[in-house]
């Protein structure tokens, strides 16, 4: 899905870490552990976590790192969206803004935007230092969602995703679900169920993937700030590229791959028909309310 050429982009929305020190002290407090089990698109167990670098950690005094994160540079226009990664990330997340920022006072929801930080290698956040082995996350902590600019090339390489722009649009519009399941108050039912494929991990992941099937529904009449449309209108070939990532990072797809076996017991994120299901409910319907994974009693058929 290609942005407008004439997308004004505003460089100043998200802050960029990519390649600065990571000395320093931050809040460790907060959202802690529960950043794992709504974090790692790629469906990594909680059991990982100390192997990833990520815990909650003692409370520590408020700090900044040396070089802390500045503005993006180079992303002016949906011209530098349509040609970088980076960029690519900072329009998809003005799109996102204008469309929920618009959507949910309907409903008498008020959302503030989130954060948003590009990182390599690891980043420090109030739900503890993370490592680019977890994939983009969102912290529930700080209200940000991270993103290592290096995992959309594995998402292609190693993940069988096929590398189109809706590929990488998904995934950011995936985490900026979870904000708006952070606003909503549904966020928390990741911490119910345990691990399982109806499990409410599995429950708040796939309700992720239809938020972002409702913004792809939407995207195409969001506008920047002075009234130009961000986004082309979406192709057929868009629509597949957004749901060979979905299908790419199911849990059964990455035990697959991992194991040569699928034990849907252990599931963290649903399955690759899950996610995909779910994305094409939120884009076939563009409403929340057929979203509602929660009390959905076959996760396999959204609306049966």
């Amino acid at each position: 899905m290609s942005f407008n050429d004439d997308a004004k982009l505003d460089s100043g929305r998200i802050r960029d870490s990519r390649g600065r020190g990571r000395g320093g002290k931050i809040a460790a407090g907060g959202g802690g552990i529960i950043v794992v089990l709504i974090a790692a698109i790629l469906g990594i167990n909680p059991d990982m976590l100390a192997q990833l670098g990520i815990g909650a950690g003692p409370d520590t005094e408020q700090g900044t790192t040396q070089n802390g994160p500045a503005a993006i540079e180079g992303c002016k226009t949906g011209a530098d969206a349509n040609a970088r990664t980076d960029c690519r990330i900072l329009a998809t997340t003005q799109s996102l803004d204008s469309f929920w920022l618009d959507y949910l006072p309907q409903y008498n929801v008020a959302v503030e935007r989130p954060g948003v930080q590009l990182f390599d290698g690891q980043v420090q956040t109030a739900c503890g230092t993370a490592s680019s082995a977890v994939g983009p996350f969102y912290c529930p902590g700080d209200r940000v969602a991270y993103f290592d600019t290096g995992f959309f090339a594995e998402l292609s390489t190693n993940y069988g995703a096929d590398g189109g722009p809706l590929a990488e649009e998904y995934v950011v519009a995936h985490e900026y679900g979870h904000h708006i399941q952070n606003t909503i108050g549904t966020l928390a039912a990741s911490q119910q169920g345990g691990t399982g494929a109806t499990s409410g991990s599995v429950r708040v992941e796939v309700q992720a993937d239809c938020f972002a099937g409702m913004w792809a529904a939407h995207a195409a009449t969001t506008k920047d700030a002075e009234g130009n449309t961000f986004m082309q209108p979406i192709r057929k070939a868009d629509l597949q590229s957004a749901l060979s990532a979905a299908s790419a990072v199911g849990d059964d797809r990455i035990q697959k791959a991992a194991s040569g076996r699928v034990n849907p017991q252990v599931w963290t994120h649903g399955s690759s028909a899950q996610r995909q299901a779910w994305f094409l409910q939120g884009y076939a319907t563009g409403d929340i309310n057929r979203c509602d994974t929660l009390s959905a009693g076959n996760l396999d058929k959204p609306g049966a």
